[in-house]
């Protein structure tokens, strides 16, 4: 279960809410943790159907790192109603060198483990990461 690289295991109900978002849409967000001393990564926060990219902004922290999930709708040109699955890393300018690492180790194989992600953004600050981004890296 742990990875070579990182040590990190990865808790079922990271899978298991990912599952939820993506065939059910119970949710707008997950956002995860690294737990540095049980090393896994848990669901700290998921985000309610009806809650807005500001609401996820607002629930990652200025100055840790974290793994997050956002199901992004939008209108095509064609007027389509779509989806997008995005994955993002978040890594603040910010956040200590030691997290920073911990995370960066242990995305790849934390993103293996939930089949579904359509974009992946890397964010050290709110700006690479705003509705603007998302919009631009949907199409």
């Amino acid at each position: 279960m742990a990875n070579a690289a990182s040590g990190m295991a990865v808790h079922d109900d990271c899978k298991l809410k990912f599952l939820e978002l993506k065939a059910k849409r119970t949710y707008r967000f997950i956002v995860y943790k690294i737990e540095e001393e049980q090393k896994q990564v848990i669901v700290e926060k998921v985000g309610e159907p009806g809650q807005s990219h500001d609401d996820f902004a607002a629930s990652l922290p200025a100055d840790e790192c974290r793994y997050a999930i956002f199901d992004f709708d939008f209108v095509t040109a064609e007027n389509c109603q779509k989806s997008k699955i995005f994955f993002i890393a978040w890594s603040p300018d910010t956040a200590r060198v030691r997290s920073k690492m911990i995370y960066a180790s242990s995305k790849d194989r934390f993103k293996r483990e939930l089949d579904g992600i359509q974009v992946e953004l890397q964010a050290t600050d709110p700006t690479e990461m705003d509705i603007d981004v998302f919009k631009s890296r949907a199409n």
